[in-house]
């Protein structure tokens, strides 16, 4: 780990004092992590988070009050949004599609070893995604379950809808980005630069007002269904 490196900021969200007292012990026991503040509440989260504008919130998704996934979209509309880690005793299906909807860059269940949520933050802070093994698996479930005709309809014409704005390089670029390459891959695929891929990928966040890769993918799923 690069010593030099500023530590990365991060503001734990969760109702239960226990799990934010364990969960500061993990993260700030790491050289390049730091735990700058804690909320048990949506509504103070979002206080916090304005006041010390850390790098990744580790977000409970249910609490009392405002919950997770509520939180999480309205700290997304602000200016220089947080990454945002989901953290939960749940996995349900409903539960993981639609906190990365909502912008969450990573889910990961409470029972993760501590060594993997690290890993985790570490992930989201520079931008990627980290979705447990459970949690992928039904990511990948529900995107390929079956879903009502009515349902499946609807979320293809909306996608199709925000995709019809992209040029024909961007939506290669999305439609890669789905396919889970990163971005010197891509750039070999459609015989680029990775500066372009990126230049695109700037494109794609602006244009389709998503925050990250994961809803760029999730769009391009719904509307190839």
């Amino acid at each position: 780990m690069n010593s030099e490196r500023k530590p990365v900021c991060v503001v734990i969200v969760d109702d239960e004092q226990l799990v934010r007292m364990a969960l500061r012990l993990v993260l700030d026991g790491e050289p390049d992590l730091t735990v700058v503040a804690e909320a048990a509440d949506g509504d103070a989260a979002i206080t916090v988070v304005e006041e010390q504008r850390p790098d990744v919130v580790l977000m409970d998704v249910r609490m009392p009050g405002r919950d997770g996934l509520s939180t999480t979209r309205e700290l997304l509309t602000r200016p220089a949004p947080p990454r945002v880690l989901m953290l939960t005793t749940f996995d349900s299906d409903d539960l993981v599609l639609a906190a990365l909807r909502a912008g969450a860059l990573g889910f990961v269940l409470k029972d993760t070893p501590p060594s993997r949520i690290v890993d985790a933050v570490r992930t989201v802070a520079d931008g990627n995604p980290a979705l447990s093994p459970v949690a992928t698996a039904r990511v990948i479930a529900a995107a390929t379950g079956p879903r009502s005709s009515e349902a499946r309809r609807s979320s293809r014409e909306a996608a199709r809808k925000q995709l019809s704005t992209l040029t024909e390089r961007e939506f290669d670029t999305a439609r890669a980005i789905a396919d889970g390459l990163g971005n010197a891959e891509i750039a070999e695929r459609l015989r680029i630069t990775v500066a372009t891929v990126k230049a695109h990928t700037g494109s794609l966040f602006a244009k389709l007002a998503v925050e990250n890769r994961v809803q760029i993918a999730l769009l391009v799923r719904d509307a190839e269904e």
